[in-house]
């Protein structure tokens, strides 16, 4: 039997993704949507969708070697749907295979979930102090909410896609 600390996120290394640009080359990720209403997911919805995809990415023996490196990504395309794209290293049997090419330049947050839109306008004024302007923007949670509580932080990355 596992326990909680046993399974939980792994320390977040915030060097590591603070004020870096990131070119993708079709990076692959399986995806999945919630719904959600008003850009809050349906209570149940995250969970059940995460569990599907690691599950697909371990039977498939795809999950990226370093946890660390790992990212599952949340995009809203509208109030009422998100969608997740979790990182694997190759396309998965019976997932929504997709891939994400460009420039995203990230930037590392600490706030409670639902702090995103004051973040992002801390990103736009970021990029437009470097000409910049994003297209569209992607967010990794570092940890779960038991996680954020164990280590006193929530951090979040957003990636602009410039």
């Amino acid at each position: 039997m596992t326990t909680q600390s046993e399974i939980c996120c792994p320390k977040f290394e915030v060097t590591k993704w603070d004020n870096k640009t990131f070119k993708w080359d079709h990076k692959t990720f399986i995806k999945a949507t919630v719904p959600t209403f008003l850009h809050i997911p349906l209570p149940g919805t995250i969970g059940r969708r995460m569990k599907k995809l690691g599950d697909l990415a371990d039977k498939a023996n795809a999950n990226i070697p370093e946890r660390s490196d790992a990212l599952v990504l949340f995009h809203d395309p509208s109030a009422f749907q998100s969608e997740i794209f979790y990182s694997v290293s190759k396309d998965v049997e019976g997932a929504e295979n997709t891939s994400l090419s460009g420039t995203f330049v990230a930037g590392v947050f600490d706030g409670p979930y639902g702090s995103e839109p004051q973040h992002i306008k801390t990103m736009e004024k970021r990029l437009a102090e470097e000409g910049k302007k994003a297209k569209d923007y992607y967010i990794h949670y570092a940890y779960c909410p038991q996680c954020a509580k164990k280590y006193g932080k929530n951090y979040m990355v957003l990636f602009a896609q410039v």
